[in-house]
């Protein structure tokens, strides 16, 4: 009787693993609606701006295609303007981004939580986009945009001459004179301290 007992007494392992599997997959399951909910907040809040910025995209003359304007579906949904550049919401959900990328990495040119200031802002850079590519199509070679324009180069005063370079030739007759006279002076002492020998050799013949 007493081993009858002991063995009921065992604890029910395989119930407990099986709770403990059903308690992950709700977490996992409670973890995707959650993602699932960011995204498609996310995406209706894209989805007002892109409705707020509907007659402008309308203006775009036809043969410009360079424009993308559509919400992009992900986990991260985006509302693209152009190749480079998007709005996305802030991780609050709140905030409106817009974003570009540039050779130096990415850029906010926008960041509110209110709709309106991102509004002008998409629609300033979508006009300059297109002032742009105008002037490129009638031969300029400047960009419209202003913080895109390099500095600009002063001409007030008259540029530096260039430093001419000796000649080489010039510079080997230098050092060849240097040397010859060198060697001028060295027979010259030579000859006046040795004068006496000199003297009695010609004496002597």
């Amino acid at each position: 009787m007493k081993e009858a007992n002991d063995t009921t007494a065992l604890p029910d392992t395989s119930r407990k693993l099986t709770d403990a599997i059903r308690d992950v997959k709700n977490a996992l399951a409670d973890r995707d609606d959650v993602v699932v909910d960011m995204r498609e907040a996310h995406r209706m809040r894209l989805d007002l701006l892109a409705a707020e910025l509907a007659p402008v995209f309308a203006d775009v003359p036809a043969d410009i295609d360079s424009f993308d304007f559509a919400v992009s579906s992900g986990l991260q949904p985006r509302l693209w303007i152009d190749a480079v550049s998007h709005v996305a919401m802030g991780r609050d959900r709140r905030t409106y981004r817009f974003l570009k990328d540039t050779r130096i990495g990415r850029v906010v040119l926008a960041e509110s939580t209110d709709m309106k200031p991102v509004i002008d802002q998409v629609t300033k850079y979508v006009a300059e986009r297109i002032v742009e590519r105008q002037r490129m199509m009638e031969g300029g070679v400047e960009p419209a945009i202003v913080d895109l324009k390099r500095p600009a180069v002063q001409e007030a005063e008259p540029p530096l001459k260039a430093v001419s370079r000796p000649d080489r030739w010039s510079a080997f007759f230098s050092v060849l004179g240097l040397i010859t006279a060198g060697a001028l002076a060295g027979l010259a002492v030579s000859a006046v301290l040795f004068w006496d020998r000199i003297s009695a050799i010609r004496i002597s013949f």
